[in-house]
């Protein structure tokens, strides 16, 4: 059933997702004077993707703008990202979204959004990150908001079935509304639906049977259908399907849709053991904004993907506690034992590591270079003996966000097909972001990528229509 065939108008510009980047683009197509029709495979209480759950988004600036203090200059920017990539990025990308990204702070306050100062704890961002008054939440309904005033259809519970494409132009969009399959036959079409994560057999595919552990930190919609419908049709792909941005949550997480609450910060200023009570990693190799995002894939790599950060009262403030409760015990015989961790294991690797840390000024909120020597793995800051009853202990699983692998685009997020660059079809936010986030990942950019690449979508799909 068409959508004519309802009495619907075609838009000229439909664009498919719900989060960030999908209503930036909706919005700013619409500013251009396209129709513009959305399509949100979840229902409305549920909208918005994994932009439900954020908090920030990095911003580059030359002096102090808004919420944010000091200067982060485009150099700067870049060198984090090439760091926590290993530089897997594309540069002009990158470029796009580093000199875009004032512009965007702009564009969410012009549209409804407001700002508040960063946050305390180890997530130290006050230089670099505006954050969202109120969170993700409210950003999605400041741009809900404001789509609804400005004659925007959107669509809940809509799931595209398959993009139909020739001769690399989209020709009609079939979706799933109800008990109805109807289609639509817009002039352009963004895509902005996010990556594959809530798709558990895609997952272990990827990861094989370890993948069966993981969380989903991130919404449950996001089950990669519109990347895999195009993927499965020639779209060019870009990115390493093993690779996503996962990060160590509270190990008593729920499955699916938990958000940013069930984040454990407290990695820095603790010692983290796997099941067999040994340490694995250095805990304080760099700040926490550079570092969070590689503890998903160090613990996928642990037996039963999981670990246990542990720590003495001296630290039990010095970060944002997840939304479960601490584990407490006065002794660590009782909390190897609240744990179900080996006590004589976990003791002696608490005695070497207590004994490697060195006496000098301990700095939370920056590197202080108070290290361990003489063991391995090391831990090059934030190093203090865990040694002070009460101790804590958090149990540590592998929280997957969003995935990398996804379609390739221009600095025009324009897709490229079988034969060349796509007429129609352009994509933003999670679903290109594997071309800038080629491993790991930096704070607040995948929210920068979102508004960045959502405005250039939405900007060329109406110069298309036009």
């Amino acid at each position: 059933m068409s959508i004519d065939d309802l009495g619907i108008p075609n838009p000229e510009v439909l664009v498919v997702g719900g989060g960030n980047a999908a209503m930036t683009a909706a919005l700013t197509a619409r500013s251009a004077g396209a129709r513009v029709t959305v399509l949100e495979a979840a229902p409305a209480v549920f909208r918005g993707g994994n932009s439900r759950h954020t908090r920030n988004f990095r911003c580059q600036h030359s002096k102090i703008l808004g919420v944010m203090d000091g200067v982060y200059e485009e150099d700067e920017f870049l060198n984090d990202l090439l760091e926590v990539t290993n530089g897997r990025t594309d540069k002009e990308l990158a470029l796009v979204t580093i000199r875009s990204s004032a512009a965007s702070y702009h564009w969410m306050e012009a549209h409804g959004v407001h700002f508040q100062p960063a946050l305390s704890g180890t997530l130290s961002l006050s230089r670099t990150n505006a954050f969202f008054l109120g969170g993700g939440k409210a950003l999605l309904n400041a741009l809900y908001a404001r789509a609804e005033d400005m004659d925007i259809e959107i669509y809940y519970n809509a799931h595209v079935d398959h993009i139909e494409i020739t001769d690399n132009k989209v020709q009609g969009v079939e979706v799933t509304m109800g008990a109805e399959i109807k289609r639509f036959a817009p002039k352009a079409v963004v895509v902005a639906s996010g990556g594959f994560q809530a798709d558990l057999e895609w997952l272990s595919r990827a990861w094989g049977q370890s993948a069966k552990n993981f969380l989903i930190r991130g919404t449950p919609y996001n089950r990669g259908a519109v990347l895999e419908n195009l993927l499965e049709q020639g779209i060019v792909a870009v990115g390493d399907p093993t690779q996503c941005h996962a990060v160590a949550i509270d190990g008593r997480s729920p499955k699916f849709d938990g958000g940013i609450v069930t984040r454990i910060d407290c990695v820095p200023f603790s010692v983290v053991v796997n099941c067999n009570g040994e340490r694995f990693y250095d805990e304080g190799e760099d700040i926490w904004p550079k570092r969070y995002a590689i503890w998903g894939r160090l613990l996928a790599e642990q037996p039963n993907q999981k670990a246990f950060a542990i720590i003495d009262s001296k630290s039990k403030d010095l970060f944002m506690p997840s939304v479960f409760p601490t584990i407490e015990a006065d002794s660590i015989d009782e909390l190897a034992a609240k744990l179900n961790l080996p006590a004589d294991k976990l003791n002696t690797t608490l005695e070497r590591f207590n004994s490697a840390c060195q006496t000098g000024d301990f700095t939370p909120q920056e590197l202080d270079g108070l290290k361990t020597t003489g063991i391995i793995p090391p831990k090059s800051n934030w190093a203090r003996k865990i040694n002070e009853p009460p101790f804590y202990g958090y149990p540590l699983g592998v929280g997957v966000t969003f995935t990398y692998l996804g379609l390739k685009v221009d600095a025009k997020a324009r897709t490229e097909g079988k034969n060349g660059m796509m007429e129609n079809l352009w994509a933003a936010g999670e679903i290109m972001a594997g071309s800038i986030l080629g491993q790991g990942y930096l704070a607040g950019i995948g929210m920068t990528i979102g508004s960045v690449f959502g405005k250039i979508a939405g900007r060329e799909a109406a110069n298309y229509v036009r």
